[in-house]
C-alpha cells in the first residue's frame, strides 16, 4: 500500500514529498506526499479540478513544482527519463494524417528507438498488443474514438516503459474496450511495470491495486479498494460511497 508521508525512496517507482503548485494565485497541489512501489497500479481518483492532471504533468516534467519534489526511481522528471516512461495525455496527441503504423513509428523514433530493425519489431509488437495489427495502414482520421485510444496506448507502450502515466485513458470507451485496456494493464503490472492512472470513474478505480482519493489538491485517503470501502463502516459500501464519506469527513 502506498505510504503517504514517507520519505523519498529510490527503490520506489514514484516518490513525492511536499509537492506544491499554483496557477497564479490559485493553489492546485497543496503539499502532496506519496510513495508508490514498483509493479502496481495506482489510481488517482477525484472530481474535475482536483489536481489529477497537474500531478501527472509534474511527473513527466512538463510543469515544475513551486515547492517540494517529485521523483521517478529517485530521479527528477524530464526528457532524460523518456525511455523509461510512457504517457497518454487527456487529449488525443496523434498525427491524424498518418496511419497507425506511421504514428507508432514516429513515436518510437522520438523515444529513442533509432535502430530500424528494432523499431519495426517494437511497432509490430505494440500494434499486436493493442489489437490493431489489421488496421496498421488505416489513417487516424478514419478510426473511431476507441481505436484512437488504442493507438495512443500503443504509442505509450512502443518503447516498453517501466512506468506508465495515464490521464483519463478510458474516457469514452465502451465496456468491452475498457476491459481490454485493463487486461493489458494487469499483464503489465504482473511483469513489473508501474501504472499511475487518473480517473473520475469508479469502474477504473475498482481495477487498481491501490487508490488515492484526491480533493482540492491533496490526497484525503489512500488504500486498496477494499480498505477504502471498509472506511465507511458499512460492508456493502461502494467506492463511490467511500469517496463521498471521506470527502465529507475531510471537509
Amino acid at each position: 500500500m502506498p505510504d503517504i508521508g514517507a520519505e523519498a525512496n529510490t527503490d520506489s517507482a514514484i516518490s513525492i514529498s511536499g509537492l506544491e503548485f499554483a496557477h497564479g494565485n490559485r493553489p492546485v497541489l497543496n503539499g502532496i506526499n506519496l510513495e508508490i512501489p514498483k509493479g502496481v497500479s495506482f489510481g488517482v481518483l477525484g472530481a474535475n479540478g482536483a489536481g489529477k492532471t497537474t500531478l501527472i504533468k509534474m511527473l513527466i516534467g512538463r510543469l515544475k513544482p513551486d515547492g517540494g519534489s517529485a521523483l521517478i526511481s529517485g530521479q527528477q522528471p524530464g526528457p532524460e527519463l523518456a525511455d523509461s516512461v510512457g504517457y497518454i495525455p487527456q487529449l488525443n496527441a496523434l498525427y491524424e494524417a498518418l496511419s497507425v503504423r506511421e504514428n507508432l513509428n514516429f513515436f518510437a523514433r522520438m523515444l529513442g528507438l533509432s535502430d530500424k530493425s528494432h523499431r519495426i519489431k517494437a511497432v509490430e509488437r505494440a500494434m499486436e498488443l493493442v489489437g490493431l495489427s489489421d488496421r496498421a495502414d488505416s489513417v487516424i482520421t478514419g478510426l473511431s474514438g476507441g481505436m484512437r485510444q488504442r493507438v495512443s496506448l500503443g504509442a505509450a507502450l512502443v518503447h516498453e516503459p517501466q512506468l506508465l502515466l495515464l490521464d483519463e485513458p478510458t474516457v469514452g470507451l465502451d465496456p468491452e474496450l475498457r476491459a481490454t485496456f485493463w487486461q493489458h494493464f494487469k499483464e503489465m503490472t504482473d511483469s513489473g511495470v508501474t501504472i499511475l492512472i487518473s480517473s473520475h470513474t469508479m469502474d477504473d478505480a475498482a481495477h487498481c491495486d491501490t487508490l488515492g482519493f484526491m480533493r482540492d489538491g491533496v490526497f484525503i485517503a489512500t488504500g486498496t479498494p477494499d480498505e477504502l470501502r471498509r472506511s465507511t463502516g458499512k460492508p456493502d459500501s461502494s467506492l463511490e460511497d467511500a469517496f463521498l464519506h471521506l470527502s465529507k469527513a475531510s471537509a
